[in-house]
């Protein structure tokens, strides 16, 4: 598997496109924005693109999805039926498929959106907005914040130092560099608040 970064300059979010290059299958995550470059890579190589994940329906993630569909015929993983309507597969819960012949996992992580999805394929995490190296994602409240914490912790921070995570926006990043520097998601030392004597 090969693992290539593309940036959408217009929300400076991140594309992945996601090689099998045993069989030339191609996935494609969050297509932000679709460049000359992409379609190169994608021609030029002979790649097959059989699925476009996405890890919410935000504009920058989700724009350039219409001009993919406009070339290409992919199948179409979200957590929102709005993402391309009848042509949507809809994916709920946790759970595990095949795609391009690799093992590809998803997790529903709500906080950030209603619809965020973490993909994991081999080694890495996909996640979207839900976390990038150094911070936790945007929320609209507290409880939204306490239940992306919640979910973090339990379904990714749950998961070997080792893993390399690929955010929607920023740099890759391991988990064990995540959980020692991301301090979003440290607990608050306590000492910090006690009164001077």
């Amino acid at each position: 598997m090969k693992v290539y970064f593309h940036l959408n300059l217009g929300g400076f979010s991140n594309c992945y496109l996601i090689v099998n290059e045993e069989t030339n299958e191609a996935i494609i995550i969050d297509p932000g924005h679709i460049t000359e470059e992409l379609i190169s890579q994608i021609e030029d190589n002979h790649l097959k693109l059989v699925a476009v994940l996405i890890t919410h329906n935000h504009g920058t993630h989700v724009g350039g999805l219409k001009t993919l569909r406009k070339i290409y015929n992919p199948k179409i993983y979200a957590a929102d039926w709005e993402v391309a309507g009848n042509d949507t597969t809809v994916i709920s819960g946790d759970g595990k498929t095949r795609i391009a012949k690799m093992l590809v996992r998803y997790m529903i992580l709500p906080g950030h959106s209603s619809d965020s999805v973490v993909y994991n394929i081999g080694n890495i995490l996909f996640t979207g907005d839900v976390l990038s190296a150094g911070e936790l994602g945007s929320t609209n409240s507290s409880y939204s914040e306490y239940i992306l914490r919640s979910n973090i912790e339990q379904k990714i921070y749950s998961q070997l130092d080792d893993v390399i995570v690929m955010p929607g926006h920023g740099p890759p990043s391991t988990l064990g560099a995540l959980k020692a520097f991301n301090y979003d998601l440290k607990p608050l030392d306590s000492n910090l608040f006690k009164p001077f004597m």
